[in-house]
């Protein structure tokens, strides 16, 4: 059976501070943080399409918005110690919120998210 993949990516610039095992932050810093998510289907839609690729943007970017030029440990979800803002999970976080919003039918691959040149997290559901 085949299947069908797209990829859209994009970019948000946003500070944040690990807590540490200790209980401390690491010094605030700041990241261009370049995600890319790419859903899938076994079957295209009426377009000949996984989903329309516009829709797929404005969804990443509708998770994204709230997080862009920000502090992450100040917003939601990371907000009040509740997760802490690795690369790993704010990939996690994007994959979540964008699950909730696919197509019948399409799902989710994976979300990737770049903290620094060379260092991807991968979150796969």
């Amino acid at each position: 059976m085949p299947i069908y993949q797209i990829i859209t990516e994009t970019a948000f610039t946003a500070s944040h501070a690990l807590r540490l095992p200790d209980g401390s932050d690491e010094p605030v810093h700041s990241h261009d943080w370049p995600v890319a998510v790419t859903v899938q289907s076994d079957k295209l839609d009426e377009m000949d399409c996984v989903m329309d690729f516009h829709v797929l943007e404005k969804i990443v970017d509708a998770v994204l918005d709230p997080w862009h030029e920000q502090h992450l440990n100040d917003v939601e979800p990371f907000a009040n110690e509740a997760i802490n803002p690795s690369a790993e999970r704010v990939a996690e976080q994007i994959a979540l919120a964008v699950i909730q919003q696919l197509p019948q039918g399409v799902t989710l691959v994976e979300s990737c998210v770049g903290e620094a040149e060379g260092c991807t997290a991968v979150y796969r559901p």
